[in-house]
C-alpha cells in the first residue's frame, strides 16, 4: 500500500482484477445490497402510547394502521370539546372563580350540579390519563400519564371532600376542569404534530398503485399488484405509476424516479432496463417483466429501513428517555415534598394541594418524550426521499463527528463509464481485434464499469466473442478462464507487482487512465487502457466537506499514476493506490489510530470489512440494490454530493435534537420552582397556567422539529 503523498493524496478499487464474481474491488456494485399500543375498547388508550419511543410515525403504531391513529386524534378532540362545554357552567358556578371575578351567582343545588359536571369531566376527559397511569404502573414505568392522573385525581378528590363537608376550604373544580381541557388540547396538538412527522413516509407508501394491467396473451387484465409473480408481464401506460419492480421488455419512455432515488432528472428506459415500483412513467408505454413480488420490492425495502431507523433508539434518544424517567420521579417527589412543606408551614390544605397539583402538571416530561423521536421521524423520512437510506440512526447522528472521509473512486468520484483509450498487444502472434475479443469474453461475466467498457468496445467493433470455460474470480486481483485452449488472466497492476512481472514502460502514459493487463499461459500478452471521467459534482462535494473541516481521502485499486491524477484534479487530502479490498481496513484503522473519526464510502460487498471498521459505513447503491448489510447508511445514487448532504443532514438533525433537549429540560428548571411556590406571595402559578406552559413547551418542541424540514431542504 502506497503511503500518502506529501502533496495530499490517497485511493480505492483495483481495476480489472478486484473482482469476486464481478471484479470485486473495481468499486463496482457486484450486488451490493442485496405509540405505541392502544388497548381495546375504543382503541383510544393514549395511555399506552410510549412517549419515550414515540412510535407515532410510519403510518401506524406497532402495526396499527394510520386510520387507528387518526381515530385516536379525533377522540382526543371530541373529548376536549365535550369537556370544554361542560367546563363553562363549572367555572361560572365556582365560588372561588366568582370571588376572583367579583360577581355572585348562587341557587339551590348549585353545589351538587357542579360536583356532577366536574365528575363527568374527570371521568370522561381524564379517562385517557387514568388508563395511561394504569398502563405505566403495570409496566413499573411511571411517566407523564401518571403525573397528570395523580394531579387531576388529587384535585378532584380534594374538591369533592370539601363539597361534602369532609374538609374545610374551597374546592377548585374549575381549575380541575380547565386543567383537563388544556391537557386534552395539548395532547391533541402534539399528536397532530407527530402524525405530520410521518407524512413523508406515508407519501412513499402511497406511491405504489393498487392495480396493474397484466398481459395475458393478447389480453389485458386488471389485477391486484400483490397477485403478481416474477415473470409476469404488465403494461404501464403514459403517466401511470409503475406497479412493481421489473425489467422493460418492450417500449421506450422517460421515467421519473425522483421520489424514490432522489434523482430529479427523468431516466430514459428501454428494453432490458430496470424499473422501480412507484416511479412515474413518462410519455411512452412500457411492457415490464416482474422481477420482485411486492414485499421484496425496492419501495418496501425503503419503507422497512426507514421504519427500523425511526423505531430504533439512538444514544441521544436513550439520554432523553433516561432524563424523562428521572424527571417523572423528581416530579412525584417534589410534588409530595411541596405538599408536606406547605402544610408544615401552616398553609391551608387547599393551597398545599394546589401547589402539589401544579408541580406535577407543570413538570410532565412530555416535551422530553417527543424531543428526539419527532426529529428522527422527520429526518429519516426526508432523507429517504432524497436517496439516503439510514440503517443505523446512531451512525447518522454521529456523522457530525466525521473528520476523515475515505472515498471509493470508480462510480463514486468518477462516472464509472469507462471507455477504451488504448490497446497494446505484446505478442506478435495476435492482432488487436483478436486480443480484444479474448479479453472481452472474460469481462462479459462482470458488471463492473471497467469490464463493461471493454465489452462495449468489442461490440463497437462487431467482434464475435469466443466461448470460455473454467471461469474463476481471483479475489481482489482479477479473473481467469480458458479461451481457445489458453489460460487467460485479466488482472490489475497490483497482480503483476505481486508476481514480480515487470510492467511495459509505455503502460501508463496518461494519469487519467486505468490499465488492466492480460496474461496468456502465464506470459504477459498485452494491456488495455481505459479512461473514466470525474463526476461533475465531485469537486463541489470535496470542497464542501473540506470547508466543514473534514479531510477527504481516496482509496483505490488503480495504479498510483491514475490515483494521483484524480487526487490532483479534486484537491484531495490524501490518496491510497493499488489497495486491495481487505487492505482498506488498514487504511481506516491507520486514520483512526491518528485520532480521526472515519467515514468509509464503498461497495457493500467488496468493502464490507472497511465499512464495518469505519465509524460510519456508507454504501453506494445502484438504484434498486439496497441491502448492504455492513453499511450504516446507503446512498441510492452514487453522487458525491449525496454524501456531503448526508453529513450536513446528520449535523442539522443533531442540532435540532440538542435544541429540543435544551428547551424541554430548561423549561422545567424554571417552571418547577415557580409551580412549587418559591415566589409566593408575589407570584403564584396556577394549575391551569402550569398546564398551559407544559402544553406550550411540547408544542414548541414539536414545531421546532418541523422546522428541520426547512433546514434539510436548504441542503438539497
Amino acid at each position: 500500500m502506497s503511503k500518502p503523498h506529501a502533496t495530499a493524496q490517497q485511493t480505492k478499487e483495483p481495476p480489472a482484477e478486484q473482482q469476486a464474481q464481478q471484479h470485486i474491488g473495481h468499486d463496482g456494485h457486484s450486488g451490493i445490497m442485496d405509540h405505541t399500543q392502544h388497548r381495546g375498547g375504543t382503541g383510544m388508550d393514549h395511555s399506552q402510547m410510549d412517549h419515550g419511543n414515540m412510535k407515532h410515525g410510519s403510518g401506524g403504531h406497532d402495526g396499527h394502521s394510520g386510520h387507528d391513529h387518526e381515530a385516536m386524534i379525533k377522540d382526543f378532540l371530541r373529548r376536549f370539546w365535550v369537556c370544554l362545554v361542560l367546563s363553562v357552567p363549572v367555572i361560572a358556578l365556582s365560588m372561588m372563580f366568582q370571588d376572583l371575578m367579583g360577581y355572585h351567582l348562587d341557587f339551590p343545588y348549585r353545589e351538587p350540579i357542579v360536583v356532577v359536571l366536574a365528575s363527568i369531566i374527570y371521568v370522561y376527559g381524564g379517562w385517557p390519563f387514568l388508563t395511561g397511569m394504569a398502563g405505566e404502573l403495570r409496566t413499573r414505568q411511571p411517566g407523564m400519564m401518571t403525573l397528570v392522573a395523580v394531579a387531576i385525581t388529587a384535585a378532584y378528590v380534594y374538591s369533592v371532600a370539601v363539597s361534602v363537608g369532609w374538609l374545610q376550604g374551597m374546592d377548585f373544580f374549575w381549575e380541575q376542569a380547565t386543567l383537563i381541557d388544556i391537557m386534552l388540547l395539548g395532547h391533541y396538538l402534539e399528536m397532530k404534530s407527530v402524525a405530520g412527522a410521518s407524512r413523508s413516509l406515508e407519501l412513499i407508501v402511497q406511491m405504489l398503485p393498487a392495480d396493474a394491467h397484466k398481459v395475458e396473451g393478447s389480453k389485458l387484465v386488471d389485477v391486484k399488484v400483490e397477485s403478481l409473480n416474477p415473470g409476469d408481464l404488465v403494461l404501464v401506460r403514459p403517466g401511470e405509476r409503475i406497479p412493481t419492480d421489473g425489467e422493460v421488455v418492450e417500449g421506450d419512455s422517460a421515467v421519473n424516479e425522483s421520489m424514490l432515488t432522489g434523482e430529479s432528472v427523468p431516466v430514459q428506459k428501454g428494453a432490458k432496463d430496470p424499473v422501480i415500483a412507484g416511479a412515474v412513467n413518462g410519455e411512452g408505454s412500457l411492457t415490464i417483466r416482474v422481477t420482485h413480488k411486492g414485499q421484496d420490492s425496492y419501495l418496501n425495502k425503503v419503507v422497512k429501513m426507514v421504519q427500523e431507523a425511526q423505531n430504533a433508539k439512538s444514544q441521544t434518544q436513550t439520554l432523553a428517555d433516561r432524563a424523562a424517567g428521572w424527571l417523572t420521579l423528581l416530579s412525584l417527589s417534589v410534588g409530595l415534598i411541596t405538599l408536606v412543606a406547605w402544610l408544615w408551614s401552616g398553609q391551608e390544605v387547599s393551597f398545599a394541594v394546589e401547589r402539589m397539583v401544579t408541580v406535577m402538571v407543570t413538570s410532565c416530561p412530555h416535551a422530553l418524550g417527543v424531543a428526539i423521536p419527532l426529529v428522527v421521524a422527520i429526518s429519516t423520512a426526508i432523507a429517504a426521499q432524497k436517496g439516503l437510506l439510514i440503517r443505523n440512526r446512531t451512525a447518522f447522528e454521529e456523522a457530525r463527528k466525521i473528520t476523515a472521509m475515505v472515498f471509493d473512486k470508480t462510480g463514486t468520484l468518477t462516472e464509472g463509464e469507462f471507455g477504451v483509450t488504448r490497446i497494446r498487444v505484446l505478442s506478435k502472434q495476435s492482432d488487436e481485434n483478436t486480443f480484444l475479443r479474448i479479453v472481452a469474453a472474460l469481462e462479459q461475466q462482470s458488471q463492473h464499469p471497467i469490464a463493461q467498457g471493454i465489452v462495449r468496445e468489442a461490440k463497437k467493433r462487431d467482434l464475435d466473442l469466443p466461448a470460455i470455460s473454467d471461469f474463476q474470480s481471483i479475489t481482489g486481483k482479477g479473473v481467469s478462464a480458458t479461451v481457445d485452449g489458453q489460460r487467460v488472466l485479466v488482472v490489475s497492476p497490483g497482480y503483476l507487482k505481486e508476481k514480480g512481472i515487470p510492467t511495459p514502460p509505455d503502460a501508463f502514459s496518461s494519469g487519467a487512465e486505468t490499465v488492466v493487463f492480460v496474461l496468456m499461459n502465464d506470459q504477459l500478452a498485452g494491456f488495455i487502457a481505459l479512461a473514466d471521467k470525474i463526476r461533475e459534482d465531485s469537486k463541489e462535494a470535496v470542497q464542501r466537506l473540506q470547508q466543514s473541516g473534514i479531510k477527504v481521502f481516496m482509496a483505490t485499486g488503480d495504479n498510483q499514476k491514475v490515483a494521483d491524477a484524480v487526487a490532483r484534479e479534486l484537491g484531495l487530502d490524501g490518496v491510497y493506490a493499488e489497495v486491495l479490498p481487505d487492505q482498506k481496513v488498514s487504511v481506516v484503522k491507520e486514520l483512526q489510530r491518528q485520532g480521526a473519526f472515519v467515514a468509509m464510502t464503498g461497495d457493500g460487498v467488496n468493502d464490507a470489512p472497511a465499512l464495518a471498521q469505519a465509524n460510519v459505513g456508507i454504501a453506494v447503491g445502484s438504484g434498486t440494490d439496497v441491502a448492504a448489510e455492513t453499511a450504516d447508511i446507503i446512498l441510492v445514487n452514487s453522487k458525491p454530493t449525496d454524501i456531503t448532504n448526508l453529513v450536513e443532514f446528520g449535523r442539522a438533525t443533531y442540532r435540532k435534537m440538542i435544541q429540543n433537549l435544551l428547551w424541554a429540560t430548561g423549561y422545567n428548571v424554571v417552571a418547577i420552582p415557580l409551580a412549587a411556590g418559591v415566589l409566593y406571595p408575589n407570584f403564584v402559578l396556577s394549575p391551569a397556567l402550569g398546564a398551559v406552559l407544559m402544553s406550550a413547551s411540547t408544542v414548541i418542541v414539536a414545531l421546532n422539529a418541523q422546522l428541520l424540514k426547512t433546514n434539510l431542504k436548504a441542503h438539497e
